[in-house]
């Protein structure tokens, strides 16, 4: 089977990005074809060709929406595919989900869209969210099967009318596995306390710092890693709470894996959420984790056995639920090692692939599309 993925942009390596880089690359491995179209450039293509996935560079698709910008783009992924002729294509990311979606219906192809969380979930401002609600609605049809990473996601579609449950299916976000050296160990100290999270509204590292700023006489280091508009503004509020000593702003990294083996705990403290990689990452580490009751959090951290779930922006419960793992290293082993478990059991990147690859082959099969006369490809009404 060939299949072509489309992804907005390649500069930010987000979970989209990653989700399709590992399904490509595992694809690959399996004796299908893949090849991935996106935009802009950087490690995140470089990643891509490492593990032997073609890659085409798309000129016109971006983020925000510039309609006559957009119709350049969807021109583009029109003819990329049409070079491509795949047997499936698979979307991702709103842009690239939406533009996709009808560039592929347009040849014929099956299309599967898949959501890394919905911009209507709850914690969205309602206006902005009533606006996502309504275009999901409409560009829903083109798919022939959404995919959602999180049953909360699945539900949250079917109750706000996007598409019926029968065309909607959940597949877990899975990590592929690390060697063991990576593990880390939860009953070190002094704690260092690792959030991989973008600094934009949707994280919220300021009731982390409030939370941290009560544990002042607490052993803890904090390593946060990623960039955005909003860090300065955390490096000024994490200075005013008296934290700077104690916390370390690394940007943007390519050894993820490294940093979670040399902490003992994880959060990820956030105003909105599908289904987070980056606490499956720390799970497959070994780490507990604590985390908002956000999304379909919940569907990965069980409250009170791989680690803690606290409401949304409640810093009392989080500096709690913080101050009960600091002083209990036990118990950080204890949470440790049940999230590893869980995640090999639920969250291995073959049980992703397995079942993503039976999705596509419930509405693409085995066999490469028809071609009508001219080399294009056949539409429904011509293929036999």
């Amino acid at each position: 089977m060939k299949i072509a993925y489309i992804v907005t942009r390649s500069d930010l390596i987000g979970g989209a990005q990653v989700h399709v880089r590992d399904l490509a690359a595992s694809l690959l491995k399996q004796g299908h074809d893949a090849v991935v179209l996106t935009s802009g450039s950087g490690p995140y293509l470089e990643a891509l060709r490492r593990a032997g996935v073609e890659t085409l560079a798309l000129r016109h698709l971006g983020a925000s929406i510039r309609p006559f910008r957009d119709l350049r783009a969807l021109a583009e992924i029109h003819s990329a595919l049409k070079r491509v002729r795949p047997d499936l294509v698979s979307t991702h990311s709103s842009k690239a989900g939406i533009l996709g979606r009808i560039a592929a219906r347009l040849l014929g192809v099956p299309v599967v869209f898949t959501a890394h969380g919905w911009a209507f979930t709850p914690g969205i401002p309602q206006r902005e969210a009533a606006v996502y609600r309504w275009i999901e609605r409409l560009a829903a049809p083109l798919a022939t099967r959404i995919i959602t990473v999180s049953d909360f996601d699945r539900q949250l579609a079917v109750s706000h009318r996007v598409a019926r449950s029968d065309r909607i299916v959940t597949v877990h976000n899975g990590m592929p596995d690390i060697p063991v050296e990576l593990r880390g160990d939860p009953t070190r100290s002094p704690v260092r306390i690792i959030m991989i999270a973008r600094f934009e509204p949707q994280k919220d590292h300021a009731t982390l710092f409030r939370a941290l700023a009560g544990l002042r006489n607490e052993a803890w280091e904090l390593d946060l890693i990623g960039e955005g508009p909003l860090m300065p503004e955390a490096q000024t509020l994490a200075g005013q709470l008296g934290l700077s000593g104690r916390v370390r702003f690394w940007g943007q990294r390519m050894d993820v894996a490294e940093r979670l083996s040399q902490a003992q705990l994880a959060v990820l403290i956030t105003n909105w959420e599908g289904f987070p990689r980056s606490i499956l990452e720390a799970m497959r580490a070994g780490l507990p984790v604590v985390s908002s009751a956000v999304g379909g959090i919940a569907e990965s951290v069980l409250d009170g056995a791989n680690g803690f779930v606290v409401p949304q922006g409640d810093v009392a419960a989080l500096e709690q639920r913080l101050r009960l793992l600091l002083n209990d290293p036990d118990l950080r082993a204890r949470m440790g090692r049940s999230g590893r478990q869980r995640y090999e059991r639920h969250f291995t990147l073959d049980h992703t692939v397995e079942k993503t690859l039976a999705v596509y082959r419930e509405i693409a099969g085995h066999a490469a599309p028809s071609r009508a006369p001219g080399g294009r490809m056949a539409t429904k009404a011509e293929r036999p």
